[in-house]
This record gives C-alpha cells, sequence and structure tokens, in this order.
C-alpha cells in the first residue's frame, strides 16, 4: 500500500469549483455533480493537486448554498449522494483531493433546529442559535450591523427576542458558547471525512463565537470607512467575531481531522484590521493547517503590499502556513480589478499566474482564472445575490464574477448547459475566451498556466522554497525562492529596468531582457529564473 503524504496540502494548488456555474449536465440551466466529474480531466491537466467544492448541502438557495438546511446531504439541484461519491471517487482516480465548504458559522432559518430553538424558550434546542433580550424601548440589544444591510438582530415574535444573524436574516448564527453545537457541528464534518472528503474550507472561519456579553463594535478608524458603501464597514468589528474561544474550537476541528490519513483544513478570515494576525494565529500550532484572507483580493496592485502582507504572515507566524488567493466567487476576478495597471489584459493575466505560483505557501486558483477572464457585466434584473441587490449600483455585487464556465465558443451557452436559459448569462466577452479558443493555441493564458503550474511542480524550491524579497524600487517586486530560484515582475504598463548582477537561466519570461548588470521588463513583463550553479 502506498504511504499517504500527510502534509500533502503544504505548497498545494488547489483549484476552486463552483457548482452552480462549472458543468450544467442535465438541461436545467444550473451546474451540477455529474458535469463536475464529466470535466474533471481537465482540471487534472491544468496540474493542480486539489479541487473545492463551493456549498452542494441542502439549501433553499437565499444565499446561494451559503445557507444550509441539511449538512449531510446533496441538494438535488447538484445531485444527490451517489453523484458526490461518483465525483470523489474519480477525482481520486485523477490524482485529485477533494476539499468542500464547510458553513458552520451559521444555518439556513430552513434548518430543523432553528424550527425548534424559536419555537419556545423552553424548548432542548432553544440555546443553540444566539438569542437576546430586546433594550428597554424595543431596539436590538447592541450596534452590531450585517454584512448584507441592515441590523444583525431580527425580531422573532414566537421568543420575543432577537436572533443574531452576521448575513442574510434567513442565515442565523449558531451559538458556539453551546458545547452541544460544537458537537454536533463536529459530527456533521465527519460525516464527509467518512465518505472520503480530503478536507474543508471553512466559511467565515472567524465569525464562529460572539461576545457573550454583546458589547457595542467600535467606529473603523481605516481612513476608507466612512465612505464605504456598506455601513458593516463602518465599524471594527471587535465584539461580533475575532473572539479568544475561536482558538479552542478549531483545535477541536485539528483533533478531529487527525483521527483520519492526509486530511487538510483552510480557514477563510474575513476582516479588515487584523487578517493576517488572526492567519497566523489560526494555523500555529494544531489549529487549522491553511488560512487566506482577503489581503491579496482587492485592487491594490503594488511591490510594496504584496511584499508586506507576505512577510508579516511568516514574521508573525513562522510555524503558521498561508494560502494565498487572487480571485474568488466573492470578489471581482481580478484581472479586471488590476487591468489599470496593464497596457494588455492576456499579459496581466499571465504575470500574475506567475506571481502567484511563485509565493511561499499554497494557492487556490478560481475557475476561469485560467481563461483570464474578467468580470460579466450585468443589469440589475439579471442579478440573483442579495448583496448586489441590496447595494446596487454603487456595488454590483458577487454575480459577475460567479457566471458560468466558457468551455466551448462555438456552442450555446459557451458550452456550459443546452438550457434555453442559464441561472446567469452567458456574455460574449467570456465566451470569446473559451477553453476551446486557447486549447492549442501555445500563447494562451490557458497554456501558460498549464506551463507554470508544470514548473512549479516539477521544482521544489517553487513549492517549498523560503521566500527572500530583494530590495528594489517600485513598480518591481522582485525575491529568491530557495537557493535556486530569482522571480522578478513589473507591476505596471511601462518599461523598467532591474538592477540585477549575476547569471541566470531564464526559464519562464515575459517582455523580458536579459543582461550582465540589469534586466529590462516591460509593460507587465517577468523573468522566472534559475541562478548560476542552481
Amino acid at each position: 500500500m502506498a504511504v499517504m503524504d500527510q502534509d500533502w496540502w503544504r505548497g498545494s494548488v488547489t483549484y476552486q469549483i463552483y457548482p452552480r456555474s462549472f458543468m450544467d449536465s442535465n438541461g436545467d440551466g444550473i451546474g451540477d455533480l455529474t458535469g463536475i466529474t464529466e470535466r474533471l480531466e481537465y482540471v487534472a491537466a491544468l496540474g493542480v493537486d486539489a479541487i473545492w467544492l463551493s456549498p452542494i448541502f441542502t439549501s433553499p438557495m437565499k444565499d446561494m448554498g451559503y445557507d444550509v438546511s441539511d449538512y449531510t446531504d446533496v441538494d438535488p439541484s447538484f445531485g444527490d449522494l451517489a453523484g458526490f461519491d461518483a465525483l470523489v471517487a474519480k477525482a481520486h482516480q485523477l490524482g485529485l483531493k477533494v476539499i468542500i465548504d464547510q458553513v458552520i458559522s451559521h444555518s439556513s432559518d430552513q434548518h430543523p433546529f432553528f424550527a425548534q430553538s424559536r419555537s419556545s424558550r423552553d424548548d432542548p434546542k432553544a440555546d443553540w442559535y444566539v438569542w437576546a433580550e430586546p433594550n428597554p424601548d424595543g431596539t436590538p440589544p447592541n450596534n452590531w450591523l450585517a454584512i448584507f444591510g441592515g441590523s444583525s438582530w431580527e425580531w422573532d415574535s414566537r421568543r420575543r427576542q432577537y436572533y443574531f444573524h452576521n448575513f442574510l436574516a434567513s442565515q442565523p448564527d449558531w451559538n458556539f458558547h453551546n458545547p452541544e453545537v460544537q458537537d454536533y457541528l463536529l459530527s456533521t464534518m465527519r460525516f464527509w471525512l467518512e465518505r472520503g472528503v480530503d478536507g474543508f474550507r471553512l466559511d467565515t472561519v472567524n465569525y464562529y463565537f460572539h461576545d457573550r456579553l454583546l458589547r457595542d463594535n467600535a467606529c473603523n478608524y481605516l481612513p476608507w470607512a466612512q465612505s464605504a458603501v456598506k455601513p458593516v464597514d463602518m465599524q471594527f468589528c471587535l465584539f461580533s467575531k475575532n473572539q479568544p474561544e475561536n482558538l479552542g474550537f478549531l483545535e477541536r476541528i485539528r483533533a478531529l481531522m487527525d483521527e483520519y490519513d492526509a486530511r487538510a483544513t483552510v480557514g477563510e478570515v474575513g476582516d479588515s484590521h487584523m487578517a493576517i494576525k488572526l492567519m497566523g494565529e489560526y494555523t500555529s500550532g494544531k489549529r487549522l493547517h491553511m488560512a487566506y484572507s482577503f489581503e491579496m483580493l482587492g485592487p491594490d496592485f503594488t511591490a510594496a503590499h504584496f511584499r508586506s502582507r507576505i512577510e508579516a504572515f511568516f514574521k508573525g507566524a513562522p510555524d503558521g502556513w498561508p494560502c494565498w488567493a487572487f480571485s474568488n466567487h466573492d470578489v471581482p476576478r481580478h484581472v479586471g480589478r488590476w487591468l489599470p495597471h496593464a497596457a494588455d489584459q492576456d499579459a496581466l493575466a499571465r504575470q500574475a499566474a506567475a506571481m502567484l505560483l511563485t509565493f511561499e505557501g499554497s494557492v487556490c486558483l478560481y475557475q476561469g482564472e485560467e481563461l483570464g477572464q474578467v468580470d460579466t457585466v450585468l443589469e440589475f434584473d439579471e442579478l440573483t445575490d442579495p448583496d448586489g441587490i441590496t447595494f446596487w449600483p454603487e456595488y454590483k455585487g458577487r454575480d459577475g464574477c460567479r457566471t458560468p464556465m466558457a468551455w466551448n465558443a462555438n456552442a450555446a451557452n459557451a458550452g456550459f448547459s443546452r438550457a434555453n436559459k442559464t441561472w446567469l448569462p452567458v456574455k460574449a466577452p467570456q465566451q470569446r475566451r473559451a477553453v476551446s479558443v486557447q486549447d492549442d493555441d501555445p500563447d494562451s493564458v490557458l497554456n501558460f498556466y498549464r506551463q507554470m503550474l508544470a514548473l512549479r511542480k516539477s521544482e521544489g524550491d517553487l513549492r517549498d522554497g523560503d521566500i527572500r524579497f530583494l530590495d528594489l524600487p517600485e513598480p518591481v517586486l522582485g525575491y529568491e525562492r530557495g537557493d535556486d530560484f530569482i522571480c522578478l515582475f513589473n507591476l505596471s504598463a511601462g518599461s523598467v529596468a532591474a538592477p540585477i548582477s549575476g547569471k541566470f537561466t531564464p526559464l519562464l519570461t515575459q517582455a523580458a531582457k536579459i543582461a550582465d548588470d540589469e534586466i529590462g521588463l516591460g509593460p507587465n513583463g517577468f523573468v522566472i529564473a534559475r541562478k548560476a550553479g542552481g
């Protein structure tokens, strides 16, 4: 029997699949598990190590699956447990690990335990969710605000109390201060571990616990906060999340994972003030294996920004481990975000891939990223995302990055579905960048991703080596990986020269000219090179 690599996750590359938008096998306009299974060869051929499936559990889909009503079954829109088992078996046959989204900070209000909890203050599940008395004047107990707008407190006439929700009112938060709640949620994770999943992506992992005293959150002192589109961003969420009790529960999760061979966790840390610090705390010791935040999922595109985030993490948590990403299902796609810093969309897409895949840490890629896609421009009546509907037009929500995968430029719905109408539309700019257009083009973004992933996998220093940054002026980001590699990136649409001496063997380059005492980098140019003797 082959020995299992317990640390497969360290330096791994995970490909995020948004199931509703990957492949529709039955013609209903919604992607499903069978469709994903049919396309796994494509994912494996990219050269990634694992897939992450966004939520597939039974749900009323008020927040597209992030409102779970049954943690141990598959929503009928995606298939059934047999289809899930077939997907896992096929992925493992192809050498891919399977990570599933675990949404345990909150449930749907359609979860049977919430129905029990709200039915009576004396019910056995009464304390399984977060309930609080109103103020004497009937107002909520504190100033906590919901991510999707309004107060975090919703009045319930049956109990004559407020219940707490960080997101929609239909997504009540579990009460993690109750040990029975922790036991129950761990049991749902065990269910999937027994079915063979290789790990979990833990949604909003810093939201599990709330302050028992229900103290008010403070004002957000960061300069951008008072002009924020969302009121919640005007608060420093000291008490509605990020509580110290979270560390103990993460240790319980790790103890569960350690009962099984070669399993891993990656936590999503959502915070505007202390995300890097929390990433370090959550991955130090016997807690999470990896964590990511939104630090690289925003508009910042400078050498100083990327360097500061990576250095801050490893300085604060030398025994922790990050997972870096540039795009996911919650933010505008990075090529669109960073286009002001580029002369060419494809050049930027290739540069971003080269940079992300040479960072120290693990990496997550989002479906369509390998095609150089940008967000789909949608009209208001095409939206499904409650976040976008609430804050339109200044914030257009997350649907733009969630539109279906473009497989075939010459097929209806870009080959995603044979339905007359898909849950979100496939539009011409996305269809023009379909897999079919790029597959056989040696200069395509898709084939660059394949080359870059193959290089990372074949060179241990690019996967496991330490990162050491070079003191170079903006807009040049430079660093060494391990003993053998040097990486240089021009993060601008102009041309620059980097004063670098030494002999190098370039492995992958773009718009670069190597001389004896400097390297010339054109717009979004880069060099990944082996040092002499390496």
